[in-house]
């Protein structure tokens, strides 16, 4: 194998190595040029290389490297007529513009979703891909995007380089920051179109459209019960599994949902968090809450497919069906005569003699 052509004529090992890349590679591959030291020819490649100085990036013309320093300098030369927002390169501007044009050249050819450039479209293919080239070091967890891996990063060295100016809390993204300071003005960008309910984040939005659309992404493997987010999925799962992590301190009660024990928990404190603004009247349970608002606003979202007959409350609807059902599921252990309804069976009981109870 030839020598490569700087060694052997004359460049030292030790200077090769304290090139920078672009000209270290240079002078380690080319093996073909013929080198005549008098004429510096190897400094002449050196001066075609279009180098940055700072970075040592190589560009392919003298113009690109004329302008690439802006990203060291900040230096605006292209301006937003829109917003006035600043730009170092002129194919920023373009590409900023189509924002404010709504413009989406670049569609994906799988799913139809465009973008306004052409490195955002490429981003986004590795989902349909299910590539994902960017590896954590430490854990090994895998990211389709190099952003998603710097900042699970941070999960690592505990790094928060996001400060509230108001409250002093860190965070570990910029868009968790973001998402921070709308609790202190109190607003809510994410709007609903259908019913104008109003979100702090885009992914509660996008929750709550599941709500209109009767979308129910994620089903259990086991009885097919599907159900709009993923926790609600992985909570119902303990019914299968008999699974109840969360125990309660004082009595010892067991429960298979963290929110099943923060509601239990009322029962010992006596606290009733939730307060009618209508009334006055507190209770225990949001779904307490809630059901009592229809005591004001005569609402009967349950109605039966058989009679159309509405109920205010889904447990109400759920007895009223027995009658259509004939199901009676209450029985007396005496007689064995059945109701179905509970209040019946508790009337009947009274026909018996006390003895016989």
């Amino acid at each position: 194998m030839d020598e490569p052509f700087a060694e052997s004529n004359g460049v030292s090992s030790s200077a090769i190595e304290d090139m920078p890349p672009n000209l270290k590679a240079l002078s380690l591959f080319v093996s073909d040029v013929d080198f005549n030291p008098s004429q510096s020819r190897f400094m002449e490649l050196k001066e075609k290389c279009n180098d940055c100085q700072v970075c040592w990036e190589t560009f392919l013309t003298s113009n690109s490297l004329k302008t690439h320093p802006r990203n060291y300098t900040s230096e605006e030369l292209y301006n937003c007529a829109v917003c006035n927002k600043g730009f170092s390169q002129k194919g920023n501007l373009i590409s900023h513009l189509r924002i404010h044009e709504k413009q989406k050249p670049y569609s994906c050819e799988i799913c139809g979703k465009a973008f306004t450039q052409n490195g955002n479209l490429r981003k986004h293919f590795i989902i349909h891909t299910g590539e994902k080239p960017y590896a954590c070091e430490v854990c090994g967890m895998a990211f389709n995007q190099t952003y998603k891996l710097r900042m699970h990063l941070r999960v690592h060295t505990t790094e928060k380089p996001y400060a509230c100016e108001i409250c002093d809390k860190t965070f570990n993204s910029k868009s968790s920051l973001r998402s921070h300071l709308w609790t202190h003005t109190n607003e809510k960008p994410y709007t609903c179109e259908i019913c104008s309910k109003a979100f702090l984040r885009r992914p509660e939005l996008q929750r709550h459209l599941r709500v209109h659309t009767k979308e129910k992404p994620f089903a259990c493997d086991i009885c097919s019960k599907a159900f709009t987010e993923r926790p609600h999925l992985k909570t119902h799962l303990r019914i299968h599994t008999k699974e109840k992590p969360y125990t309660c301190e004082i009595c010892g009660n067991m429960f298979s949902a963290k929110g099943s024990l923060e509601d239990h928990s009322r029962i010992h404190t006596k606290e009733k968090p939730y307060a009618c603004e209508i009334c006055d009247k507190t209770y225990r349970l949001r779904s307490s809450l809630k059901s009592h608002l229809r005591t004001h606003t005569k609402e009967k979202p349950y109605a039966c497919e058989i009679c159309s007959k509405a109920f205010s409350e889904k447990q109400n609807l759920k007895r009223h069906l027995r009658i259509h059902t004939s199901e009676k599921p209450y029985a007396c252990e005496i007689c064995d005569k059945a109701f179905n309804f509970k209040n019946s069976l508790k009337y009947h009981l009274q026909i018996h003699p006390k003895e016989e109870l």
